[in-house]
């Protein structure tokens, strides 16, 4: 197995959902950075692995992870929320669940 393919695996085995009252210490250390849904939390933690600076700081520029604000602390306590998360020491990605579409019983996807 290619080391890339080693690394995607290991990040994916170690990513849990978690709620967000168990995060909070690490919140207050400052280490928790919000991953856009729009983006893979697996691979934002190989890049965060890999010290990828040139990925990080287009993510960070078009505002697509950054570390989590106070506001978002307080909508995911008042929510109980759970979040996805993957530890990149020393940081904790996280991520909103991605809302799924409903699909009717025999309905086929294309």
């Amino acid at each position: 197995m290619p080391p890339a393919d080693a690394l995607r695996l290991k990040l994916n085995q170690e990513t849990a959902r978690m709620y967000w009252e168990e995060l909070q210490r690490f919140f207050a250390a400052g280490l928790v950075v919000v991953v856009d849904n729009t983006l893979d939390l697996i691979e934002v933690a190989v890049a965060f692995t890999n010290d990828d600076r040139a990925s990080v700081e287009a993510w960070m520029s078009q505002q697509k992870i950054a570390k989590a604000t106070d506001a978002d602390a307080a909508a995911w306590l008042a929510q109980a929320a759970q979040l996805w998360t993957v530890v990149v020491r020393p940081w904790i990605l996280v991520q909103k669940e991605k809302p799924t579409t409903a699909v009717a019983p025999g309905t086929t996807l294309h």
